[in-house]
């Protein structure tokens, strides 16, 4: 399993950040994890091909998770001619959502003869679901979108890629990290305690309980990703993987990265520099 990590910004592309969107490869096939409002231009930034990928699994449906749907289906429409089938897969509500965002930006766009077999697939929650091959448990987590929110895990039978989406910080969490070869976790703000976010203040006592291979931070506000943000998260990681003799380190959007625990990887690093 290879994954790129095409955004990792949080919904208002602070430091010129793309939205969440997760690019992964694995044997089975190419799925992306979330795909907001301005993944369909970091793909191309990034060179990465559209028509490549076999589906999109969707953590909540906030405009920064979800928002570019419309454009990649137009897109693959009438400028990529796309031909080979798409997969959507998303908490439930999510056709009506994609509809209802397909008529505000582009009115009777969601009643097309499409040129290619596109269709969404709605996942019971905290039931574990084929999506491509590939088994995706969701868990709900609390972050208001008008539909459940959800952290994914994703297996390709090999390897296991978790993410808790947007939350703030849930006992659940433990369970969603556990055993995963990498969790992928928002850390929003630096201090203090929100509503629907977590922040370093609340995850850093909690670090020790989550038993993934390597954990990244994401999604983290101005604040956070600046340099004292980041010289703090780093001290803190430090003492927390003392153990390990490893270190935390900091990497840019676009890494890209094997889920292969041989790998010499720091256990806990941040996706914002």
């Amino acid at each position: 399993m290879r994954l790129t990590i095409v955004g990792s910004g949080d919904a208002f592309g602070s430091g010129g950040r793309f939205n969440t969107c997760f690019f992964l490869e694995t044997a089975k096939g190419t799925l992306l994890v979330d795909f907001g409002a301005s993944s369909l231009v970091a793909l191309k930034a990034r060179g990465l091909d559209p028509n490549g990928i076999d589906g999109i699994v969707l953590s909540h449906l906030h405009g920064d998770h979800f928002g570019a749907l419309p454009f990649l289906l137009l897109d693959a429409q009438f400028l990529a001619q796309r031909e080979r089938p798409l997969l959507i897969a998303g908490p439930p509500g999510t056709r009506a959502r994609l509809d209802q965002s397909l008529e505000v930006f582009f009115p009777r766009s969601s009643t097309n003869k499409w040129r290619f077999p596109w269709n969404v697939m709605e996942i019971e929650v905290a039931r574990p679901t084929e999506v491509l091959g590939h088994c995706v448990t969701t868990t709900e987590v609390v972050h208001y979108s008008g539909a459940p929110s959800t952290a994914i895990v994703l297996s390709d039978g090999d390897k296991r890629f978790a993410y808790s989406g947007d939350t703030e910080w849930v006992d659940a969490l433990v369970s969603v990290a556990a055993g995963a070869d990498l969790f992928v976790i928002e850390c929003f703000a630096y201090s203090g305690k929100l509503p629907g976010h977590i922040t370093w203040d609340v995850l850093k006592p909690r670090l020790p309980d989550l038993r993934a291979r390597r954990i990244m931070l994401t999604h983290m506000n101005p604040i956070c990703r600046g340099r004292r943000g980041h010289r703090a998260l780093n001290s803190v990681a430090r003492a927390v993987t003392a153990g390990a003799q490893v270190e935390p380190c900091v990497h840019r959007s676009n890494l890209a990265m094997r889920l292969d625990v041989s790998q010499r990887r720091p256990p806990i690093f941040c996706t914002s520099a």
